[in-house]
């Protein structure tokens, strides 16, 4: 026998090789598991979107018909109650598409851009904000009177627990 073969008969190697394997095995099906998961949400989502899309196809038709009619007190009611399932479909909706922004956001794995020192400072355009050091989603709506959920709203790809200093928000109209 020569020198390798009787110093090497350890089997600390394959075993560790089998636990790593393993160990990979696991984290694949783990991975699986969040991506189907997400798929469902997704769709889920999607259709839910649909549903809230036909709901206010009706809502508006049913509007229409109301203001066509004669004004009675029975088409007035009608009209209160269609304006209200309106609104309410609306919010869904707005609701259903921040949660769906949120999903598309976490679905991103590119890094963000940063800022870089040689381009100069950053100047904000008349309808955008330039992030500074502790600036929060919340700061920044309350500071050009707006509502965070219209700040969302024109901007669906932002990740407001990491905001980058430089970075461009866009400002909804007052």
């Amino acid at each position: 026998m020569d020198t390798i073969s009787r110093e090497n008969n350890s089997s600390i190697l394959p075993i560790g090789g089998l636990i790593a394997g393993v160990l990979g095995v696991l984290l694949a099906v783990v991975a699986l598991f969040k991506v189907s998961t997400a798929n469902k949400d997704i769709a889920l989502h999607g259709e839910q979107l649909a549903r809230i899309e036909s709901l206010e196809t009706q809502v508006r038709t049913a509007v229409a018909a109301s203001e066509g009619s004669a004004k009675s007190a029975a088409v007035n009611q009608l009209a209160k109650q269609t304006n209200d399932a309106f609104t309410q479909v609306a919010n869904e909706l707005t609701a259903l598409r921040g949660e769906i922004a949120k999903v598309q956001e976490s679905a991103k794995s590119a890094p963000r851009p940063t800022a870089t020192a040689s381009s100069g400072p950053v100047v904000a355009g008349a309808d955008e904000y330039v992030v500074k050091s502790g600036d929060t989603g919340t700061k920044i709506a309350s500071a050009n009177g707006v509502t965070m959920g219209d700040l969302n709203a024109v901007n669906p790809g932002i990740n407001w627990s990491r905001l980058a200093v430089g970075q461009k928000i866009k400002l909804p109209k007052k």
